[in-house]
């Protein structure tokens, strides 16, 4: 199947623990909406883990960046074409080894599947945080300059503006949507990246895509809008729908997506 002359469905989605997830529907996820490429971030399991489950699933290639502490992070990248190259981690010691990047070539695009840093725990995870954008951020700018087409999806853990979140004013001290954290999406879209969710739906506020588990929070619609797709420039006009499916159920997370021509 060529992922070339069409228009590709591309999927990003937190799953909270692949094993989990697959007892949870995620074929049916699968089968029914038919992604071209699909991203999952917070994987938390090796390949070898998963490898017998993943026969069940549609024929496809599957590429697994894991961290080197089991049960924890991971990323992974579905695609029934397999990439022209893959790639794990930033190649920067200093923000590898947690398995939060794949990065994953296409012919005609590079794809960013990225699962990034929590900062809640302790300030020594806020500042590893702050540090990973900034690298990832550079990083990209380098492709930008060099004439690729980069699309970032995944798991970016901070809400950019009040309404990405449910409680705005309540959560203003708290990572995920401190003043620094939105401050670097600010500097990241001036960097040539466009959140095409938001730009096709400037003024719809309640769309969230994650909610926390213990509070019972997805009941009342108490989230945030935490998962997104960044496209550089050059793609902008190429991104059709952009959607939030927020009915698929398996995860504290649910799905995000864009169709592209290509």
């Amino acid at each position: 199947m060529s992922l070339q002359n069409r228009t590709l469905r591309i999927y990003s989605w937190n799953v909270n623990g692949l094993r989990a997830v697959l007892k949870k529907g995620f074929r049916d996820f699968l089968v029914g909406h038919k992604p071209d490429i699909l991203c999952l971030q917070e994987t938390k399991a090796h390949e070898e883990q998963v490898v017998g489950s993943l026969k069940d699933l549609p024929e496809g290639y599957w590429t697994f960046c894991s961290g080197e502490r089991k049960g924890y992070s991971g990323t992974a990248v579905y695609s029934p074409e397999k990439p022209l190259a893959t790639v794990c981690d930033l190649g920067i010691p200093a923000c590898d080894g947690e398995g939060r990047v794949t990065r994953a070539e296409f012919a005609d695009f590079i794809l960013f599947n990225v699962y990034f840093p929590n900062g809640k725990s302790r300030p020594e995870r806020l500042q590893y945080k702050l540090d990973f954008y900034e690298a990832f951020q550079t990083m990209c700018e380098g492709l930008i300059a060099q004439g690729k087409h980069v699309i970032v999806c995944g798991d970016v853990n901070t809400a950019h503006k009040e309404i990405d979140l449910a409680r705005p004013k309540a959560n203003r001290k708290i990572s995920g949507f401190l003043p620094e954290e939105c401050a670097w999406m600010d500097r990241f879209m001036a960097a040539g990246f466009h959140d095409v969710f938001r730009e096709q739906n400037p003024d719809l506020a309640e769309q969230y895509t994650w909610w926390d588990q213990q509070s019972r929070a997805r009941e009342r619609n108490v989230g945030w809008r935490i998962d997104y797709f960044l496209v550089s420039s050059s793609l902008r006009d190429r991104v059709g729908k952009a959607m939030i499916h927020a009915d698929v159920m398996g995860s504290d997370h649910c799905p995000v997506s864009i169709e592209l021509l290509v």
